[in-house]
């Protein structure tokens, strides 16, 4: 049998110099691929007999071209461990006049910043579980460029979870997989454009990265005012040129307050009047911990309402697994600004979560993190009671972070004093809109889902030190 070099052996780029097949070009090109550091030491080089089939040239000029480097240092070679590139002294760097960097900022020892869920609570055996049985029971079309509305694997969980726990009228076919939350935004941001929507108004309180995003996709972002009943709809009937509105009704971000009954009626009367959409963010819906959780608010008008749910809370943002659940005239956009293939969103990952889903693991999950959640934020409100007893906890009892009130004007300071003890801290002010109104008071934002358990005594002893 011929040798080649698709028969044996590892693969290794080399282009000797001079004449064809002279060992000393051999040993030039090798000494060059060392000195330059494109042949790390410790690289293991094919065999004499798999390198010589390789170039096509003797086996013999191969050996002594490696008897020879190695004899100058270049090469090592033991019995049971072939050829490697010896392992070579660094050369001192040279010493320059260019001014000295800025000295690196220290990692926070504490970390209480809202965005994380506890990420040492993964629960990788049972993800790994239907990570098999996903994979033993996957389709062959299930390793091709993925279609652009999702696995229908998942997409058919889905609609069947979202129905049981989220209240949400979904059907496979008004379900599209994506990234993550940011990313069905600029999917609904760039579908919106081409619709000739202006304007989406936003919440006062909430992420920036969103309203730039529906900047960035060419549509202005004016502010719903927001208080405690949530965010005032009723207002959105006088804001003649919002064509949408993105909203986080179960549980508003930052503030933590629930969108009042009557003002989801209000925001769904406003969409069927006018035609609009609400963009329907469920920030972690799925936590709430002194009663049920409320039912989404596209139960209401499913034609009219865009439901954008994510596993970035309940499992991890790392999975980059995400879904809208679209009214029908949508899908079709959707899926053609998304693309023709799915290149974005695994489908192994998808077949994976619904198999995860539909054994009953990730409701098992979702009911241990919620005593988990809720054991921090009692915890949480049991220190500041102790250690800070003026304070008071605002929002309700729910999800993976709290708004703690502060005096008037100190926001700035603790968040400083905090930095001082090691503390990563978020103040409310960060998340106000630039045309939001004046007031709002000083607060901070304070998640409680983020540090491990081995961390979250010490978060919490920090916290305690830095409060006024």
């Amino acid at each position: 049998m011929t040798d080649s070099w698709a028969t044996f052996g590892a693969d290794l780029h080399i282009d000797p110099t001079g004449a064809a097949g002279l060992r000393a070009g051999l040993m030039d090109a090798l000494r060059e691929a060392v000195r330059t550091g494109r042949l790390a030491p410790g690289t293991r080089l094919p065999s004499s007999r798999t390198l010589a089939a390789d170039l096509g040239i003797a086996r013999n000029t191969v050996a002594d071209a490696y008897a020879e480097l190695v004899a100058e240092g270049w090469l090592t070679a033991r019995q049971g461990s072939g050829t490697r590139v010896a392992q070579r002294a660094e050369p001192r760097p040279v010493a320059t006049t260019a001014p000295r960097s800025r000295p690196v900022r220290r990692r926070p020892a504490y970390s209480l910043m809202p965005g994380s869920p506890d990420l040492s609570t993964f629960p990788r055996a049972d993800w790994l579980k239907a990570a098999r049985r996903a994979l033993t029971a996957a389709p062959n079309d299930a390793f091709g460029y993925g279609d652009p509305h999702g696995r229908i694997e998942l997409r058919t969980v889905l609609a069947g979870y979202l129905a049981r726990a989220r209240g949400v009228y979904a059907d496979p076919e008004r379900i599209v997989i994506c990234s993550g939350f940011v990313h069905g935004l600029m999917l609904m941001g760039k579908v919106l454009r081409q619709r000739r929507v202006r304007e989406v108004a936003v919440e006062s309180y909430g992420l920036d990265m969103h309203w730039k995003l529906l900047a960035d996709a060419g549509l202005r972002t004016p502010c719903l005012p927001l208080d405690g009943l949530g965010s005032r709809t009723g207002e959105l009937a006088g804001m003649r040129g919002v064509g949408a509105v993105l909203m986080t009704p179960a549980h508003q971000f930052p503030t933590g307050v629930p969108l009042h009954p009557d003002r989801r009626a209000a925001a769904v009367d406003w969409a069927r009047g006018t035609g609009g959409l609400i963009l329907e963010d469920d920030y972690d819906g799925e936590f709430r911990y002194d009663r049920q959780p409320v039912g989404a608010l596209q139960g209401l008008d499913p034609e009219r309402v865009v439901y954008l749910g994510t596993s970035s809370k309940s499992l991890a943002p790392g999975l980059r697994l995400a879904w809208m659940v679209l009214p029908p005239g949508l899908v079709g956009e959707v899926t053609e600004a998304k693309g023709q293939v799915d290149w974005v969103s695994s489908t192994l990952d998808q077949l994976t979560l619904a198999e995860f889903i539909e054994s009953g693991a990730y409701d098992r999950h979702v009911r241990s993190m919620r005593l988990r959640y809720r054991r921090r934020r009692d915890q949480l409100v049991a220190a500041l009671a102790e250690h800070a007893p003026a304070l008071r906890v605002s929002g309700i009892a729910a999800g993976l972070h709290a708004v703690v009130e502060l005096p008037e004007g100190t926001e700035r300071a603790v968040i400083q004093a905090a930095a001082w003890q090691g503390l990563a801290l978020e103040g409310l002010a960060r998340f106000r809109h630039t045309d939001a109104e004046a007031g709002g008071g000083d607060a901070l934002v304070i998640s409680y889902g983020t540090p491990t358990d081995s961390a979250w005594a010490g978060t919490l002893e920090a916290l305690c030190r830095v409060l006024p």
